[in-house]
């Protein structure tokens, strides 16, 4: 039986990926491992950032999305990302038009973050029925002026900016537009599309990382928001408890949500970030954010026992944080296929 749509598990990383890893060299501060988006390079007075992502599930504003997902991997280090690289693959019935679009949206987004595209590939390939882009970001900064996902210590506090399921909310409202209406209130469809526009963490990463008392940090992607948080707990090898009524859901991802009968906590969340702080500078952090104008929200703390994953319902009941086995945005595109 083959693997889900999605991220390979973390077990098949674990067996057989990050045993394959080539030459072990000193200037490798930071290499794979699970929950860690990117690697970290020393090269003289310098640590340089480099994630790799690809953007496989959206059909628009698929250049749009290759940069600031991978522009927010680096952010989350608590560095801005300064340099891009793509491949790009398209189908055989591609036009030049679709290379265009592509290009332009890629040069929108890196113009925005003050990221310049130094490179990469482009090709068309047989077998796929849209275009496919993997691409690399690159940033730059004082050697050791970082932060990974792998610190975060017992009685840190949580928060998370923005709210959950942006990305998932901004595909399935884009992609799945025509099967949507009629299902959905028209003027939430219209802004849940708009929802790309939220993609971006490298502001709110920043702010984070400048304000001080910051632990780790993470994006929650593929896997969305409750997967994230397994990705976190697993690099820093600590336990977390979260309120459920403390996570910040947008009325247009609710909807979405529950038209397609998909859990907002499993849905690609690109555009949030969550923030591991010290208890003595969580309001700190919060209070900063708050101050640029992004949503920022307390929604749990770490604890010590690795095996303690527990989300209190709003009835205050207890219960395991559900670790996703695919990222639910696959459900949903074949509900809305199949309709």
């Amino acid at each position: 039986m083959g693997f889900l749509p999605g991220k390979v598990p973390a077990e098949i990383l674990e067996k057989i990926v990050f045993r394959y890893l080539g030459a072990n060299r000193e200037e490798v501060k930071v290499g794979p491992s699970i929950g860690v988006d990117c690697a970290v390079i020393d090269v003289g007075d310098f640590s340089v950032i480099f994630s790799a992502d690809p953007i496989t599930g959206a059909l628009e504003r698929v250049g749009w999305l290759a940069v600031n997902v991978n522009a927010n991997d680096v952010a989350t280090f608590g560095v801005r990302p300064q340099f891009f690289a793509s491949c790009l693959l398209l189908p055989k019935d591609a036009e030049e038009r679709t290379i265009e679009t592509i290009c332009k949206q890629m040069d929108e987004a890196a113009r925005k973050l003050g990221m310049a595209i130094i490179g990469g590939h482009c090709e068309v390939t047989p077998g796929l029925t849209h275009p496919l882009i993997v691409g690399c970001t690159i940033g730059v900064t004082q050697r050791g002026n970082y932060v990974t996902s792998k610190s975060a210590e017992p009685g840190n506090k949580l928060i998370i900016t923005k709210t959950v399921g942006i990305e998932g909310t901004a595909i399935l409202a884009n992609d799945r537009e025509s099967w949507l209406r009629g299902k959905l209130n028209r003027r939430l469809l219209e802004t849940a599309k708009d929802f790309f526009s939220l993609i971006s963490v490298v502001e709110e990463a920043t702010v984070a990382f400048e304000a001080g008392g910051v632990t780790a940090m993470h994006d929650p992607t593929e896997g969305g928001v409750a997967g994230g948080i397994h990705e976190l707990a697993d690099a820093s090898n600590v336990g977390v408890q979260i309120f459920e009524e403390r996570i910040p859901i947008a009325r247009e991802t609710m909807e979405i949500c529950r038209i397609f009968r998909i859990d907002p906590l499993q849905l690609i969340s690109s555009g949030a970030l969550l923030i591991v702080a010290k208890e003595t500078h969580a309001s700190k952090v919060i209070k900063k954010l708050r101050d640029r104008g992004i949503r920022a929200s307390l929604i749990g703390e770490i604890l010590e026992n690795p095996m303690e994953r527990i989300l209190v319902g709003k009835d205050c009941s207890k219960r395991e944080l559900v670790r996703p086995v695919s990222d639910h945005l696959w459900l949903a595109l074949e509900k809305g296929e199949a309709n």
